[in-house]
């Protein structure tokens, strides 16, 4: 049965020592509010363990009295995903102590790291072995592998090597009852079952805790080249990433719309983030070379496909990097949008994915619902076009207040993801669903999906401890 918050702390403590357990609300209210701001939970306690073994052993505290766990990293979740409610009766399980990279393999081409470990430490790690560890986020400074796991990250490079669950060869995890499955395997090939880790890659923290995986690696490119195009349409950008891919095949890392109202205002906002272009088209795209070849000529090579799309109408304009500097520059533009949001006002966010044929006709489709429904709207649409990923963020036409509009973000929420469901997309891309989208995922799912989802949660965490309230 559940106890007292002291009697708690005092067998924490015992576990990871005193000092590892907050119990505070000073202490602990940090780690109950969400990166937006947009949650404020209050925890049981947080207690922050820094080996597998505490992990497994606070773990199998917690199911022997019945205390509901939410894992949490970097905290750096877009949707509520690592924050406790309002209850004040769930722990909060901090991993950012177990931060430590096991091993780095240059000839298997893996690296086993610890749920704390920042991804850009990790990051780091590879390039100091002369390898690539791809996984590229606006967060990477803060969010952990942990959290990337368990929300399935996506990023600016998924075009060409996937999100996390592709990166990911083994896992070592903690179940709700306190046991511990290692799957820490560096193996390509492995038929010999079912593939356990992908039930807890994407998961949210629903089914245990990741403490720690086997990540692949890649051979560290050698020269890269950037470039900032502009296009007349979104289908202008899909007809250059075909163009593209057909030139430069799979040396195209990234490629990323930014609408003119993305531009404009990263531009307004930011000091020092300007276009290179001569005025602010109507789409743009940020797009990425690499090579592991330095003598590979990949700029030449980026600068031979844009002048063939220019040619034939394909792009309108387009500047190519000739230095780091200069490419960092370009990447300031698309890096810096998130806060450039923050800074121009609130907005309906949306992380959604269709097909990538079908993104012009969805954001067609969704402008003209919106349109209707909210005369004078103005949609902030930019995103991850390479691989389908748009974050579609919607915010009030002029003559509405603030306030006003948001009041009416299940409206708003409505017809972006209809629109999305209608074009075979889905409404959570690569952010999750956490406590944001629980509910109105059941308008999407079918009720046989949603039901093997329960089943499997069931079955791992019959007495439901394990991150409550989020994802079902």
């Amino acid at each position: 049965m559940p106890m007292d918050v002291v009697t708690l702390a005092q067998q924490l403590g015992r576990i990871v020592g005193p000092a590892n357990v907050l119990t505070g609300g000073a202490e602990t209210g940090p780690f109950a509010t969400d990166w937006r701001k947009r949650y404020f939970g209050r925890a049981l306690a947080v207690v922050k363990p820094g080996t597998t073994a505490e992990v497994s052993a606070v773990v199998r505290l917690c199911a022997e009295t019945g205390t509901a766990i939410v894992p949490q990293g970097g905290n750096t979740s877009l949707c509520g995903a690592a924050t406790p409610d309002a209850s004040g009766t769930q722990l909060v399980v901090n991993l950012s102590r177990m931060r430590r990279i096991r091993a780095l393999d240059t000839v298997n081409n893996t690296v086993t790291v610890e749920a704390g470990c920042v991804l850009a430490s990790l990051q780091a790690a590879a390039a100091e072995a002369e390898r690539l560890f791809p996984l590229s986020l606006a967060a990477e400074g803060s969010c952990e592998i942990g959290g990337n796991l368990s929300t399935n990250a996506g990023g600016v490079q998924v075009l060409r090597y996937g999100n996390m669950r592709d990166l990911v060869l083994g896992l070592e995890v903690v179940l709700p009852s306190g046991e511990l499955w290692d799957g820490l395997r560096g193996l390509r090939k492995d038929n010999t079952g079912y593939d356990l880790k992908h039930l807890f890659i994407g998961a949210e923290g629903t089914l245990g805790v990741i403490t720690a995986a086997v990540l692949k690696l890649f051979p560290k490119p050698r020269a890269q080249a950037t470039a900032f195009v502009a296009v007349a349409s979104p289908r202008d950008a899909l007809a250059l990433l075909t163009h593209v891919q057909e030139r430069c095949g799979d040396r195209l890392t990234a490629f990323e719309l930014m609408s003119a109202a993305c531009v404009e205002i990263v531009t307004r906002h930011m000091p020092g983030v300007q276009t290179p272009l001569d005025r602010v088209h109507p789409e743009h795209v940020l797009l990425e070379l690499s090579d592991t070849h330095a003598a590979g000529g990949v700029r030449e090579l980026l600068e031979g496909a844009l002048a063939e799309a220019i040619e034939r109408g394909v792009a309108l304009d387009a500047a190519v990097a000739t230095s780091e500097a200069q490419a960092r520059g370009l990447w300031a533009l698309r890096e810096n949008m998130t806060e450039a949001q923050v800074r121009e006002g609130r907005q309906v966010k949306h992380d959604v994915s269709v097909p990538i044929s079908r993104i012009p006709e969805f954001i067609d489709a969704a402008r003209a619902e919106l349109e209707r429904a909210f005369p004078g709207v103005r949609v902030i649409c930019f995103g991850h076009v390479g691989d389908g990923n748009l974050h579609y963020n919607v915010a009030g036409p002029a003559s509405m207040s603030e306030d006003a509009f948001m009041a009416r973000m299940a409206e708003v929420n409505r017809i972006v993801h209809d629109a999305t469901a209608r074009h075979g997309g889905s409404i959570s891309a690569e952010h999750g669903l956490g406590v944001y989208k629980r509910a109105e995922i059941l308008r999407y799912k079918s009720p046989l999906e949603m039901e093997l989802m329960r089943r499997i949660k069931r079955a791992l965490d019959p007495h439901g401890i394990m991150n409550p309230g989020k994802v079902l």
